[in-house]
């Protein structure tokens, strides 16, 4: 099947900016989550580690699909099928924005992390179709 066009080239680095923060995110939540420095930027206590760490670590491997999906997407775009390729981004990506919406507002004194979770998404959706 041959595409009429090639992804947009911003769409193609935002979706990989979102990939990669996702997987610092899914390092955060699965790997690094029990360091202070971590579960504190998440605002878990210490005290709440038992409770908090396997929801975590289970959220974590979503945010690691979601970037697969996002960078494995890119990989079927660079591999030729821009469109099969460009589902496939559009998906992860608009996941990740739909999940920061969710943090946002589910408390939205996490602003920054849902701006940080979100905003690569939105620029790459943004520009996925131009």
């Amino acid at each position: 099947m041959g595409d009429n066009h090639r992804m947009n080239v911003v769409a193609q680095v935002a979706a990989l900016v979102a990939g990669l923060i996702h997987i610092m995110i899914f390092t955060m939540e699965s790997v690094l989550f029990t360091r202070p420095a971590v579960h504190g930027t998440f605002g878990v206590k210490a005290s709440d580690l038992p409770a908090a760490r396997p929801w975590a670590f289970n959220q974590g491997f979503y945010n690691l699909f979601l970037a697969l999906g996002a960078i494995g997407g890119l990989i079927v775009v660079w591999a030729g099928s821009d469109s099969d390729g460009r589902a496939v981004v559009v998906f992860a990506c608009a996941s990740m924005l739909a999940a920061a919406i969710v943090l946002l507002a589910s408390n939205p004194k996490m602003v920054r992390a849902a701006a940080i979770q979100g905003l690569a998404p939105l620029v790459a959706l943004a520009f996925a179709f131009l």
